[in-house]
């Protein structure tokens, strides 16, 4: 689901859209080249107008509103998880032979926010024991995997409170009512 704000601005995308991430790959570009031949040069600046206008469908544009409190926020949950998680699985593959419990687990999405479901599912495919398998558009699901799970209801709650709630937040955007 997109935004009114998405559509005007993805009518009017632009190839300064993006001036900050243009000026850093230019930069970097003749960083890692150590040099300021004119080949260089032309290559960092194309560089600098191509790849924000090819991304301009990931990155949001100028103008769109990211609450970077909240980001910050989400991305000391989301590490702090993948920490605990990786001991979890270690203790599970290396532990005493107790055998895991694997569930399929459908999570449903509380917007059609395109990217913040793409974030939500790469949080969860992130965090060591869950893989996030599909986003089912049509079911307004996303199908993960956990290699053990022996409270299903309890792992989604944990998952839409610690990593969607968040995300929604960030991006301002209003939960669907069901």
């Amino acid at each position: 689901m997109t935004t009114a704000e998405d559509k005007s601005t993805a009518s009017r995308t632009g190839w300064f859209d993006h001036p900050v991430l243009s000026l850093l790959l230019a930069a970097s570009w003749l960083a890692l080249s150590r040099s300021l031949e004119p080949v260089h040069l032309l290559s960092a600046a194309l560089l600098g107008l191509i790849v924000p206008r090819l991304l301009h469908r990931f990155v949001p544009p100028r103008g769109s509103r990211v609450r970077w409190g909240a980001a910050l926020r989400l991305t000391l949950v989301v590490l702090w998880d993948i920490v605990k998680s990786n001991i979890t699985v270690a203790r599970i593959v290396l532990g005493p032979m107790r055998k895991p419990q694997p569930a399929w687990l459908a999570v449903p999405l509380a917007s059609g926010h395109e990217r913040v479901n793409a974030l939500f599912a790469s949080i969860i495919t992130t965090t060591p024991g869950t893989v996030s398998a599909v986003v089912d558009e049509s079911r307004q699901v996303i199908w993960v995997h956990a290699l053990d799970c022996d409270d299903a209801q309890a792992a989604i709650d944990d998952m839409k409170t610690r990593y969607e709630a968040p995300l929604l937040r960030i991006f301002g955007v209003v939960e669907a009512s069901p």
